[in-house]
């Protein structure tokens, strides 16, 4: 691994060799869809296929040698992920399939038996789906209101609002997003917890995007959960994390039964281990998460500066062009916002506008709705094109876009 002290520049055209997909004189891709999986960096894919080649072993469960170190190394990357978090404890880091799974182990463990019955679950207008239907399941099976908070046209989360819902005095827990994956807005966790913890309600915060793109102190924001996953933060897939406080954890009944959730198995009954065994039944992903400490020991060895200056450089490049450009219509505008960018070009579909630049530039964005359908109901449209920035976009990759538009928009002049 290699880390950088130069400019941002310099760092990205560094950062990028970094990457086998991305790397090369021969590298005509573009990609900028970062936002739904981002790119595995050399030493992720080493670490996995030296894993599988010359280390493989199930994990606390044998007494030899080879499955003892893996155990080792295996407990050392939920000690690298709790440093990553900022908790206060490895032992508040549960490994979960992806993010998804966390907020419903969350919604099914907490919201079904922890949380009093019928009260209300709030959440926003820019949610995934992935924080929208744990909660409605919940709200079918306890009676628990689902009841959101208004976006406002910039793309910011409505304050007054969010203290008129709280004011309620029946909310139970709040579950937002960190950063929206379509809008780019970045939420304020502190705030949202501190006025959500004034109220009585406990928060969950969704870092699917805002764990790639910042530090994480969920104990010093005095989160209750947090969650992300893997395959966003230049590891692979299934794998994410819940972290979670002590005190929640420990009043939580396991989702799942077998394997090492268990602290006495009895005909008569079951006794649990503590947190987080207990949320962990059956073999885990064992090269996933070692290779998911990788990618976060690659962060940290760039370190927060440079990736966020890179990320900061590009995404105000991105920003102006899209500004700049006529027919372009932005979705999210907030201050501060991430490397996310939502639009349309007027006159086109975003699913042609992404194969055009496919085929003409090597550009690769996503379209549709992005998971969020409400959220396109809320802005008139069924989709839109996002470009999604992370570490190793280097300037070249934003002006390809960017001339990608355009040619597409002359497009649109030829055909009148």
């Amino acid at each position: 691994m290699t880390g950088w002290s130069g400019g941002a520049g310099d760092a990205s055209e560094r950062i990028v060799e970094d990457f086998p997909l991305l790397r090369g004189e021969g590298c005509s891709l573009v990609y900028m869809d970062s936002a739904a999986s981002a790119q595995k960096p050399e030493c992720v894919v080493a670490c996995t296929s030296d894993l599988m080649r010359n280390h493989y072993a199930n994990v606390h469960r044998g007494i030899y040698g080879l499955s003892d170190r893996l155990t080792t190394r295996y407990e050392r990357s939920r000690e690298v992920m709790a440093r990553f978090l900022g908790a206060g404890s490895s032992d508040e880091v549960v490994w979960q399939a992806n993010a998804t799974a966390a907020i419903n182990l969350v919604a099914r463990s907490y919201g079904g038996h922890v949380m009093e019955r019928g009260k209300a679950v709030l959440i926003s207008e820019m949610e995934h789906h992935a924080n929208i239907v744990p909660w409605q399941l919940l709200e079918e099976e306890r009676g628990c209101p689902l009841r959101v908070v208004r976006v406002t046209p910039r793309g910011d989360l409505d304050w007054d609002h969010y203290e008129e819902l709280l004011d309620s005095g029946d909310v139970g827990l709040v579950s937002m997003t960190h950063i929206s994956n379509v809008l780019g807005t970045v939420n304020p966790v502190e705030e949202i917890v501190r006025r959500a913890h004034d109220a009585g309600a406990r928060v969950l915060i969704d870092g699917s995007q805002g764990a790639v793109h910042m530090p994480l102190q969920v104990k010093a924001w005095d989160c209750d959960f947090y969650v992300c996953t893997g395959h966003k933060l230049y590891g692979p897939t299934g794998v994410g994390v819940l972290y979670g406080k002590e005190e929640c954890l420990s009043a939580m009944p396991p989702l799942f039964g077998g394997g090492d959730m268990i602290e006495r198995v009895r005909f008569s009954g079951t006794t649990y281990a503590k947190p987080p065994a207990r949320f962990e039944a059956g073999t885990p992903a064992i090269v996933e998460v070692i290779a998911l400490a990788c990618a976060v020991e690659w962060m940290e060895s760039w370190g927060w500066d440079v990736l966020s200056e890179v990320e900061t450089r590009r995404s105000e490049e991105l920003g102006s062009g899209l500004r700049g450009m006529e027919g372009v219509r932005i979705y999210g505008e907030s201050e501060g916002k991430a490397g996310i960018w939502s639009f349309n070009l007027e006159g086109f579909h975003p699913s042609d506008v992404g194969m055009m630049l496919d085929d003409l530039m090597g550009v690769a964005v996503r379209t549709g709705h992005h998971c969020a359908q409400p959220l396109m109901e809320k802005m008139g449209v069924q989709g839109m094109v996002r470009a999604s920035i992370a570490s190793y976009n280097r300037g070249r990759d934003v002006e390809k876009l960017l001339e990608g538009l355009e040619r597409i928009m002359k497009m649109k002049g030829k055909r009148k």
